[in-house]
């Protein structure tokens, strides 16, 4: 018997923007797939994350619940914000659930998203007579990483990879053991030009993030980026599971909880930001956009 055809989409994600924001392949399975094929699709696809959903209909949840799994092009993770969002994208956009909410099953426990009205794109509509704005945003609920100070002795071999020579601080996240780089100013994060195979040589199980005060007069709390060449993603250009320690952070460097970050990567992308600091968790609010839609043929 001939196996089903895939139906997958491509979305850009934290942009209301086609080509901005970090792009993810959402795969919706019928069937179960090996593990080779999973990871021989997302190699295929050769973009930052390919996720696939599978709905689950024996969950004890009044939300439709689907599996969630994510995969770069040459291994899975533990855990993505930008593919969840653009999963959660598609099933809304798509009328595959008949819900403001949705759970999905990972390898980082029950995650949920949630539509959110975007009150001035609603004004705007309206304003506008039409439909022209998508006027909700999508809100994934995560848990918080905290950072923790680290006496590596590479340090020389971070600084390097980066092609800097001082920062103003360093840290390690508890949870993907990424390295946490902060750079005196946004611009010298937008401005910087890593070395990848020198990163590859640096501690850390996952990536390192890079981060920097945004300027007053921006509009943004700060700056970020993220690079990950050990799981072969050069640069991550809008890494939501990053932010649940960027948020970490600056909550309490800047004493607030609620931010509006800007991913600082040359596709750029737009995040806001709340930490919930009594359960440990980050909101992370972003919009998305379908660019391309097909059907896999293997």
């Amino acid at each position: 018997m001939a196996k089903k055809l895939v139906q997958y989409s491509v979305v850009d994600a934290f942009t209301d923007s086609a080509f901005k924001g970090n792009p993810a392949a959402v795969c919706l399975l019928e069937e179960d797939r090996d593990e080779e094929w999973l990871q021989a699709v997302a190699s295929e696809f050769n973009i930052s994350e390919t996720c696939y959903l599978t709905r689950l209909t024996d969950a004890e949840s009044p939300n439709p619940r689907f599996r969630l799994r994510w995969f770069t092009p040459v291994a899975e993770m533990e855990l993505c914000g930008h593919a969840t969002l653009a999963a959660a994208h598609t099933l809304f956009s798509t009328d595959l659930v008949n819900s403001n909410t949705i759970e999905f099953a990972t390898l980082s426990g029950i995650l949920t998203a949630k539509k959110v009205p975007d009150v001035k794109a609603m004004n705007d509509s309206n304003s506008q007579n039409g439909e022209a704005q998508e006027c909700y945003f999508i809100e994934l609920d995560f848990p918080a990483a905290p950072t923790a100070d680290f006496n590596f002795s590479e340090v020389s071999l971070i600084l390097k990879a980066l092609g800097v020579s001082s920062v103003v601080d360093m840290k390690i996240t508890t949870t993907c053991e990424d390295i946490f780089v902060v750079l005196p100013s946004a611009k010298s994060v937008a401005d910087l030009q890593p070395k990848f195979d020198e990163m590859k040589k640096c501690p850390g199980r996952r990536g390192i993030i890079v981060s920097g005060l945004a300027p007053p007069e921006s509009g943004f709390d700060f700056y970020s980026r993220f690079f990950c060449p050990k799981f072969g993603v050069n640069e991550d250009p809008v890494c939501g599971s990053a932010h649940c320690a960027l948020a970490t952070y600056w909550s309490q460097k800047l004493g607030k909880c609620d931010f509006v970050a800007y991913a600082a990567s040359p596709r750029s992308g737009i995040l806001n930001i709340h930490l919930d600091e009594q359960n440990r968790r980050v909101q992370l609010r972003g919009k998305a956009i379908t660019v391309m839609q097909g059907s896999l043929l293997v």
